[in-house]
Order: structure tokens, then sequence, then C-alpha cells
């Protein structure tokens, strides 16, 4: 790649902070060519499907959910989808809106973490979180306060506020109180100050200028934003039943990282939340269009850096959501219904979520109640080859900046996909490239 500019920059950024997992940039641009660019994955390959084959199907969501303490609820509610589709259990209404409110806690809390204690601290010219308890507590305390509050939801649907487990294949093994509803609800309603606030704190903040026009790929489904089941879509035209799932992501080694990467349609493609307002704005709820009109965020945004920003304007969809879900709720709480029980013991299936950071693929086999096949798809391994493509033309684009500064905006382009890194090292049949 050629490069207008005539600098000389090396970088090498050993463990890139304020992200899950562990991740190097590299990048060599020498008299004005761009030689090398890469985020390197350094993490061993986590063999979680492994962990899957040979176990009673009943036990893949409480396996599943433990691939990720932050989006464990989105993992456990994929596989127990991948579960149902295999053996023809269809859940009530009462189970999928349960599920829902218990997605949109997770969603809430994974973004406020992102939003504030990892990309705030780049905006705000502070190292981490920590000097922001003494410079701007309020913003803090704020932050701590909603992520509480998501937790708790997270806990009274799911049985607790990481790895749920209530959650069982059918149904759940256990329903919220009347009560705890009631005060989830209360406590929401609250909250909306607490968004109104947020939005007016990253009004005033600026992400760097620039853009990648690519792909974005997410579930959609007719009339509602969509977080679970639905077809994949993409911005570049096309849907694909999820079943489908491996033609759309495409995995294939590549020998810098021990991730391996996915393209559909072009050479890269990227999920989240960017992707998803991009693809379904027209379904988010009003209050979260007015936010984003407030943040001056519109679909299509092809800025990676304001996939934050589209993280907030969830954040109130999510809030938002949940109120609705929560008010038609009755006050005696959630009638007590046993567990759909399968059509078949055997049987194949694929389930999909949206997990915060995009796009999550669970896929089993199942003979005789027991997983023999499993797959699973997360969304940062599905991102990391737009964020080399997003690296590759930023550099040429800032090599006018200091070394420094070049620094600080790649890793800030990668915080940016809110990346969990050890959730992208699977190991399954693979292809070299």
């Amino acid at each position: 790649m050629k490069a207008v500019k005539t600098e000389s920059i090396q970088i090498d950024i050993q463990h890139l902070t304020r992200a899950e997992g562990h991740g190097n940039i590299v990048v060599d641009f020498d008299n004005g060519e761009l030689n090398e660019c890469a985020l390197e994955i350094v993490e061993a390959p986590r063999f979680f499907e492994a962990l899957l084959r040979g176990k009673p199907y009943q036990q893949a969501s409480h396996i599943a959910s433990r691939i990720c303490g932050i989006c464990a609820v989105t993992h456990a509610t994929a596989s127990l989808r991948a579960c149902e589709n295999a053996l023809g259990i269809v859940p009530s209404p009462q189970t999928t809106q349960l599920r829902k409110l218990n997605i949109l806690g997770e969603m809430l809390d994974s973004h406020i973490l992102h939003v504030y204690m990892l990309v705030a601290p780049d905006l705000l010219d502070v190292k981490s979180i920590v000097p922001l308890a003494s410079s701007a507590p309020e913003l803090v305390l704020r932050a701590l306060k909603m992520k509480k509050l998501a937790g708790d939801l997270c806990q009274v649907v799911g049985g607790r506020h990481t790895h749920p487990i209530s959650m069982v294949p059918g149904g759940f093994t256990h329903y919220p109180a009347g009560e705890s509803l009631s005060d989830l609800h209360d406590r929401l309603v609250d909250l909306r100050q607490e968004m109104d606030a947020t939005v007016d704190t990253f009004q005033d903040l600026r992400f760097p200028e620039f853009e990648n026009e690519t792909e974005y790929l997410a579930l959609h489904a007719k009339g509602e934003y969509c977080f679970i089941d639905g077809e994949i879509v993409s911005s570049d035209g096309g849907a694909w039943p999820i079943e489908k799932y491996q033609e759309v992501t495409n995995e294939s080694v590549v020998h810098h990282s021990t991730a391996k990467h996915s393209r559909n349609q072009r050479r890269s493609y990227m999920v989240g939340a960017l992707a998803r307002f991009n693809l379904n704005y027209t379904d988010l709820h009003p209050k979260a269009r007015s936010a984003a009109s407030a943040l001056d965020l519109k679909p299509k945004c092809v800025n990676p850096y304001l996939n934050t920003v589209a993280q907030i304007v969830e954040m109130v969809h999510c809030v938002e959501e949940a109120i609705a879900i929560l008010a038609q709720m009755t006050p005696d709480g959630n009638a007590v219904e046993l567990p759909v029980v399968p059509r078949r013991a055997s049987g194949e299936g694929v389930g999909a979520c949206e997990a915060p950071r995009g796009t999550l693929y669970h896929h089993y086999v199942i003979q005789d109640e027991a997983i023999t096949f499993a797959n699973c798809i997360t969304p940062t391994a599905q991102n990391l080859a737009n964020i080399e493509e997003d690296m590759r033309l930023l550099v040429p684009q800032f090599c006018d900046r200091d070394k420094e500064t070049l620094s600080h905006y790649l890793e800030m382009l990668v915080r940016a996909y809110d990346p969990c890194i050890s959730c992208s090292t699977h190991a399954l049949e693979v292809r070299f490239v």
C-alpha cells in the first residue's frame, strides 16, 4: 500500500490496554510504504467447542456461558437456541420475553463498562478510570450506579449476575418474584436521568475523524431491534437464514494471529453496535433515535470510532425496552411454567444472538441427547479482519502525526470495537490462506 506521506514510523505496542485479553499492534511504515500493519492476537487457542462435545445438551448453556464473563447471558442464550432448534423445542412467549429482558440487562451492563471505563479515559485524556474518581467523581458514580442496576436485572432474571443458572432448554427453572420486577421497573424509570446525563456528557467529547466504508452485518427481524434469532442481513445487500452462518463468516487462519479472520462480500466486515445501528435504525426506540440525533449519529455512519456512540444509543434503547417488558408483567410475577420438552432426541441446530460486541453463533449436532459437534463463532473473531483494514487506512492518513499520537489513535481504534479477545481464539476445522 502506497501512501502520500514520506515519514517512517515503526510501532510495536505489546499488550493493548483497556481491552479484554491480550493483543499487540505492529506497524512498519517506511518511506511512504506500509510494509506491515497487524493486530496480533497472542493468546493460546481456547478449545471451548471440545468442552461441549460429548456433554448432555442440558448442560450446554451452563458450559457455554463460561466462555465469557462479560457475554455470559448471550452465550447461554445462543446455546439454548441451538439446542432448541436441534430438538424441536419451541419456547413459550413468556420464556422469550424473559430471555430478551436478560439480554437487555447484559447489553446495558457491557456497554456501560466499555463507554465509561474503557473509552471515556481516552476522551478525557487520562490513563484509566481511576484518575476520574478524583477529577470527575460524578462520572464514575454515575457509571457504577448504572452498572449495578444492569447487574441486578441479570441476577433477578437469570439467577445471578454472571453465568445465568435459571435458563434451561425450553424455559426457566426459577421465575422472578413480582416485587423484584416492580423494583427493577421503578429503578429503570429513575435511570432515565443517568441516560440523559450520559448523552449530555458525550455530546461534548470528540472522537477522531476517520472513515472507512465497509460491510456491516447484523441480525434483523421485522418490527423489532433484533437481539435474538431473526436473519443475517448485510449493508451491501443480501439476507441469510442463521443456519447459513458459515457462508457469511467464512473463517480462515492467518499466520500472525491465534484468532481466525472472517470475510463475506468484501475483504472484511464489521459487527456490533454500529452495524446494528446502521442496519436496524428504524426499529430503535424513539428515545434512542432522539439520543442518536443529540449525539449527531446518523445511518449510515462509517467512522468505527463511533461504535462507542452507537453503544450509548443502544443503552437508551435497552432501558426503554426493559421498562416496556417489565410493565407488561403482572404484579404477581411470572406464571410458573414447566420447560417445554423436546420433540426428538437428535438433531442439528444453530442459535444466534447479538452480543454487546456483535453477532454470536452457536451450532450443535446432538445425537441421543449428547452433543457430537459444536462450533461457536464470536463477534470479536469476525471483527478482527476489519480492524486491520481500518488500521491500514488510518496509518497513511495520520502518518504526519508524531509516533505517540498515532499509537494512541491505533489503540483507540481497537478499543472502539469493544473487543473480547479471549473469546476470539476458538479452534475447530480450519483452512489456511
